[in-house]
């Protein structure tokens, strides 16, 4: 039996790897863990149960598979993270719109939406582990080649990367796939460069594939996507999790352009240490 995580941070991790050898109602009880933590810390077994239409059997099976002795055993992680995080933005912004009756009119609409993005930038800036950030700078910076990939929704993070990036004379390759190219424009990675991967769900297959594929040759991934369970982990050197908003008809770019942003002011940061 694994051992059990001791923190969300952890448990969200070890959720992450062990994702794809879980049976498929398990799976289904993880991305409700990851996607609804607030859930799973206040309601019973039974009512967390019955959201995701499995039996409360399921849920203890999910727990004892991550190496806990029980449900309640695992729940008790949930709610030490909820303790730490029930004065954030996300979670007060939610309470008070819950009173209110939906609304289509364009001011209501932006409402709606200037709301969501403060919340996800709150959620943004807890969830975004400071290590893995300046690792991501470090390796940007030293970069022989920086490529960048992401397509749909995903693609104006990459577009604004390829700007910003090439505004610090770093050489920089936006993976376009024009033409239907990008399985080509692959083909001259080195040992040396790094790929930046951002895809959400449903995630674009071109995208996993060539990420997997520099994984095999070596060729550092750094991924922004949406979950610990994402099929992008997987090939990451360094992975940000922005969250899955997936009960959500459209998902903002407010939080990954903004940790686009960051990073590139950070790398600039690192460029100009490393001339002094």
């Amino acid at each position: 039996m694994p051992t059990p995580a001791g923190t969300y941070d952890e448990l969200q991790a070890e959720i992450g790897r062990r994702f794809p050898g879980l049976s498929r109602q398990l799976q289904a009880i993880a991305r409700f863990a990851l996607e609804r933590p607030h859930d799973v810390a206040l309601d019973t077994v039974a009512a967390a149960a019955a959201k995701i239409e499995v039996q409360p059997s399921a849920m203890v099976r999910f727990a004892q598979a991550l190496g806990y002795d029980g449900y309640s055993d695992m729940q008790r992680v949930f709610r030490e993270r909820l303790v730490e995080r029930s004065g954030s933005y996300k979670e007060r912004i939610a309470r008070m719109r819950r009173g209110k009756a939906a609304e289509s009119r364009p001011k209501a609409v932006l409402r709606d939406f200037v709301a969501d993005s403060i919340a996800n930038l709150s959620n943004l800036e807890e969830h975004v582990d400071a290590e893995r950030l300046s690792a991501a700078v470090k390796l940007l910076a030293k970069a022989g080649r920086i490529h960048l990939l992401a397509q749909r929704r995903a693609f104006p993070v990459a577009c604004y990367l390829s700007y910003a990036l090439a505004q610090l004379d770093l050489p920089v390759t936006l993976m376009d796939g024009v033409g239907g190219m990008v399985r080509e424009q692959a083909r001259g990675f080195r040992d040396d460069d790094v790929l930046v991967a951002v895809s959400f769900r449903n995630y674009s297959p071109d995208v996993i594939e060539l990420a997997a594929d520099c994984k095999r040759r070596g060729v550092p991934v750094i991924v922004i996507t949406d979950s610990a369970v994402s099929p992008l982990n997987r090939s990451a050197t360094i992975a940000f999790d922005l969250g899955d908003h997936s009960e959500r008809p459209f998902r903002s770019l407010v939080e990954p352009l903004c940790l686009a942003q960051a990073l590139v002011v950070s790398v600039g940061h690192e460029i100009t240490r490393g001339k002094h």
